[in-house]
């Protein structure tokens, strides 16, 4: 037996001083095993990037939400000095029923359905998932046993319903939790949007603990890039807004909004119906196309600003020249006025104003068909814009037939996409230079603050000169002005309006085209102020119910005229009655102390609002240095201080109200027009950026 464990013995002694010589065991290098075993890898996620508008308001952002789940098997708590799965059904149902939106039965009914057929776990479905943090904060204070949270990072849309057709959605893949653009901005961009995920690696023991002198190696996570878009969320939630209300309203098939600045091609708003909600998704699948981009129509009468814009730039338009209405025969085809007569003898500026089809047919005549088609291309139709969004859609002007030039010339065969009328639109805007359009501001490394990519405007031609850009706005202002226009609904009483009102037929898909009150696309291109447009705006607005005593250009002017006018309120944009009108010159204040401004201000007959409570020095003022102000009338002074004591608001008008809204960085529930007769807060009440104020304007009879 000796011999026999001394054999043993001098075996093992061999085999350890082989294996401490070469370090090895059974093929294998047991110091780079002992490495695997010991190194632990952490995966650090990174975000993705936000999607936020031109003034930094986030769209679209991560959001770290929780799952909500209840251990309800007694097993896990057994030989433990403390419980670990749910063991008061009842009282932790009635809790959990506060923050979740389930009865309480039900809850209880599934904890204990649950632990009587042997789960570990129960879930509450739809109810359970993207708990806030501030609901699992409030329910961990019960401190109840089995009740557990597990957190997901999920893609988050703070304004639901907010050019969800332009921002697009997101998918997240099931098994790597990574996000993934299904459309809209979120597909486009999805690289740029995308971060890397990082990596730490260090060594422990076997118990997992950290062991001493040991390096960790680090790699960080890389943030998706952000994205600025040129929308701005004021004008937008406005766009959304109107949208809504004649949607409801009228029950189109469809509308089409867009709402741009003409000196640069920024894109400030852009909505459609149908459309869906960005953060439940609800009416997803009616509206994966953007109408804006992707969908071409036959314009019908908007054309008529571009028939109008040749015959002024070709020198052979003549407002005071006549023609007779009523019909126009173009070979074997006749041409028709909209009320199919006429109007008997008429002047081509009542032309316009009338929209007469006819009279569009003779002005062709003197501009020439193919100097015509040569213009409507050098106004960018019949070919993409270029806008920063994909499958964008062409149209084609028909040009194979005399009748085709005809029928363009007052907006029926030739097709165009909506973002070609805006780009075309800011020549006569924007005193002849044509704007590219475009959405992204810049990209932005969040990591580095570095700009990634800048746009700039870009002039896409000069299709006309200023001074026909000018004539062709004053001329369009009349059918805004005229007894006898078409636009007089879309007349504003702050500021002169120009533009040109649509009624297409739609074409039917075997051939043909839809006719009848209630099968048309109705429409409107135009802007404001008519001197020099801040604001570009089309809304088209297809197969609308109307009821007998209204008329198509009631749903778009409803659009136009809410969104318009107080988008250049908003954008501090000066009435046009103001310039008429004697004042008081404002100085200025800012940078100056409370005491100081309000000594230099005792003797000025101006009604003063203060924002900021207790406030040292004024740092942002309206109207600004320089402009004007009747007398009697709000100046808007910022203080230094965010304690924000609401005045009273009654008589004011909504420019005021939206200066104040402006000015204090809060978001009011704005409805009706006219004057303030109703705030929901009383004088005097602190507000801040949680408080709920809804201010309802009335018009004086």
């Amino acid at each position: 037996m000796l011999g026999i464990f001394g054999l043993l013995f001098l075996c093992m002694f061999l085999r350890i001083v082989f294996i401490q010589a070469t370090g090895s065991a059974e093929g294998q290098n047991l110091a780079a095993r002992a490495e695997q075993k010991h190194t632990k890898n952490q995966l650090l996620t990174s975000s993705r990037g936000k999607i936020l508008d031109k003034n930094g308001s986030a769209i679209a952002e991560d959001e770290l939400t929780y799952k909500l789940f209840a251990i309800v098997t007694p097993e896990i708590s057994k030989n433990e000095q403390e419980d670990y799965h749910v063991v008061d059904a009842e009282k932790t149902a009635k809790v959990l029923a506060k923050y979740i939106d389930l009865p309480a039965k039900k809850i209880k009914k599934i904890l204990v359905d649950g632990r009587n057929s042997g789960k570990y776990q129960v879930e509450f479905g739809r109810y359970g998932s993207g708990v806030q943090n501030s609901v699992k904060l409030a329910i961990e204070k019960y401190k109840l046993p089995g009740i557990n949270f597990e957190a997901h990072s999920n893609r988050f849309y703070p304004n639901g319903v907010f050019a969800s057709n332009l921002i697009g959605i997101v998918s997240q893949d099931e098994e790597t939790g990574v996000m993934k653009g299904n459309m809209g901005i979120e597909k486009i961009y999805n690289e740029e949007l995308s971060g890397k995920n990082g990596s730490m690696s260090f060594q422990s023991d076997g118990w997992g603990f950290l062991l001493p002198n040991k390096n960790e190696t680090v790699k960080k996570a890389q943030d998706g890039e952000n994205i600025y878009l040129t929308i701005d969320k004021m004008i937008q939630s406005f766009l959304e807004d109107a949208v809504s209300d004649v949607q409801e309203k009228y029950n189109p098939e469809k509308i089409t909004a867009i709402v741009a600045n003409p000196s640069t091609g920024k894109i400030l708003g852009m909505t459609q119906r149908p459309t869906f909600n960005l953060q439940t998704r609800e009416g997803l699948q009616n509206s994966w196309a953007n109408f804006v981009t992707e969908e071409t129509i036959e314009p019908g009468s908007t054309m008529k600003t571009f028939t109008l814009a040749t015959a002024i730039q070709k020198g052979v338009w003549n407002p005071n020249a006549t023609f007779q209405s009523g019909q126009y025969k173009v070979y074997t085809a006749t041409i028709r006025d909209s009320n199919k007569y006429g109007w008997g003898r008429i002047t081509y500026l009542e032309g316009i104003q009338r929209s007469s089809n006819v009279g569009m047919a003779n002005l062709l005549k003197s501009i020439g068909g193919e100097a015509f088609m040569n213009s409507l291309k050098a106004f960018g139709f019949g070919e993409k814009t270029g806008i920063d969004l994909p499958n964008e859609a062409t149209g084609k002007l028909l040009n194979d037939y005399p009748i085709n030039r005809v029928t363009t010339a007052y907006g029926q065969g030739s097709t165009v996409t909506p973002i070609q009328l805006i780009q075309a639109y800011t020549a006569i805007a924007n005193d002849g230079k044509m704007m590219q359009p475009y959405v992204i501001e810049k990209i932005v490394n969040p990591n580095t603050g570095k700009v990634i990519e800048k746009n700039k405007p870009t002039v896409k031609g000069e299709p006309i000169s200023a001074e026909t850009a000018k004539q062709v706005r004053d001329t369009l202002a009349t059918t805004v002005t005229s007894e006898v226009g078409t636009a007089r609904k879309f007349a504003s009483d702050d500021y002169t309006v120009t533009g040109k009102t649509g009624t297409a037929q739609i074409p039917k898909a075997g051939g043909g085209y839809y006719w009848g009150k209630n099968e048309f696309l109705y429409s409107f291109l135009g802007s404001a102020p008519a001197d020099k447009p801040q604001l570009v705006m089309y809304i088209a607005v297809k197969k609308p119910k109307l009821k007998a005593e209204q008329f198509g250009s009631d749903p778009t002017s409803e659009i136009f005229n809410e969104v318009m006018g107080k988008s250049l309120k908003y954008l501090n944009v000066k009435p046009d009655t103001i310039e008429k009108t004697e004042g008081v010159q404002v100085d200025n204040y800012i940078d100056e102390t409370i005491e100081q401004t309000t000594e230099s201000l005792k003797d000025e007959k101006l009604s003063t609002v203060m924002i900021g409570e207790n406030g040292t020095q004024i740092i942002d003022q309206y109207p600004k240095k320089g402009e004007k102000i009747l007398i009697g009338n709000h100046l808007f002074l910022r203080t230094d201080s965010n304690e924000i004591r609401l005045p009273s608001m009654k008589d004011w008008s909504l420019r005021d109200v939206l200066t104040y809204e402006s000015l204090s960085g809060l978001d009011f529930d704005v409805e009706g027009e006219g004057f303030v007769t109703k705030q929901s807060l009383p004088k005097g009440t602190m507000i801040d950026s949680n408080s709920k104020l809804k201010i309802t304007l009335t018009k004086s009879n």
